[in-house]
């Protein structure tokens, strides 16, 4: 196909990305044909997947308005995807208007539309790094300079671990994550499962992405639990990504959501 021109030079459109996937689901623009082809035959399997992107969206959203109302004006959102409208910084400044953001991908399509988006916003910053790459993210210079670590922090770890296998230890660098963090930061996370899906659409979910750089590990719920090790969970713990303090009356069909959320404390 042909290269968009906003699309760096190093970026494979060949190839079907998880963030320029979930971008098609939310309803952006920024995604090659080959995400929207693979977008549309995991639809076809599953026509609910767009409303259970779009309720870990909302997630992402009502948690962040959280740690804003509980004071926490610095935001921390590693593996967070190409900008959309109701970004982490949008929705903390509505509550914080001095509220800082410090964006962290490992896709450049990512990091390469974050930093046009929000090149001329002192309060915000936006690191290409991985996760697992823990001194990578939190001694950049942009995170340094945009967050004070003596201070707390909301660490936005949203809809990202199930693309991180277990042979990669994400626990091991979410705990030096933690460990990183002033008291009373927060630890917002959610996650898939498989807890409540058929196991033949689990396993045909789970082989789709395998055709990306970024195949699917759902975990069970205990397993999700464990990530919050050295967090006190806020009510009402690791629940269903729709039920966690919703805005009014839960949806229609939460109860097939297949994934988990909440939200911990590090006191």
């Amino acid at each position: 196909m042909t290269r968009p021109a906003w699309a760096p030079q190093d970026v494979d459109i060949d190839r079907p990305s998880a963030a320029r996937v979930y971008d098609y689901y939310l309803g952006g623009s920024h995604n090659f044909a080959v995400d929207r082809e693979m977008a549309r035959q995991a639809i076809e399997d599953w026509p609910d997947l767009p409303r259970v992107m779009q309720a870990n969206r909302a997630f992402m959203r009502r948690a962040v308005r959280h740690c804003a109302a509980a004071g926490i004006d610095q935001f921390l959102d590693v593996g967070s995807g190409i900008p959309t409208v109701g970004n982490v910084h949008e929705v903390a400044q509505a509550t914080t208007p001095g509220a800082r953001v410090v964006y962290v991908d490992i896709d450049p399509v990512a990091v390469a539309h974050a930093r046009a988006l929000l090149d001329d916003d002192p309060q915000t910053g936006v690191v290409h790094a991985d996760f697992l790459d823990v001194d990578a993210v939190l001694e950049d210079p942009i995170t340094r300079s945009v967050l004070d670590l003596d201070r707390p922090v909301a660490l936005l770890v949203v809809a990202l671990l199930h693309f991180v296998g277990d042979e990669r230890r994400p626990a091991e660098a979410l705990a030096r994550y933690r460990d990183a963090l002033a008291p009373g930061s927060h630890l917002v996370l959610s996650h898939a499962s498989a807890d409540i899906m058929p196991p033949e659409r689990a396993d045909d979910h789970v082989a789709l992405y395998r055709r990306t750089a970024t195949p699917m590990s759902m975990r069970p719920h205990h397993e999700v639990v464990d990530f919050f090790e050295g967090f006190t969970l806020l009510d009402p713990g690791v629940v269903g990504i729709p039920y966690w303090r919703p805005d009014g009356a839960v949806p229609a069909g939460a109860e097939r959501n297949p994934g988990y959320a909440g939200v911990g404390r590090r006191d």
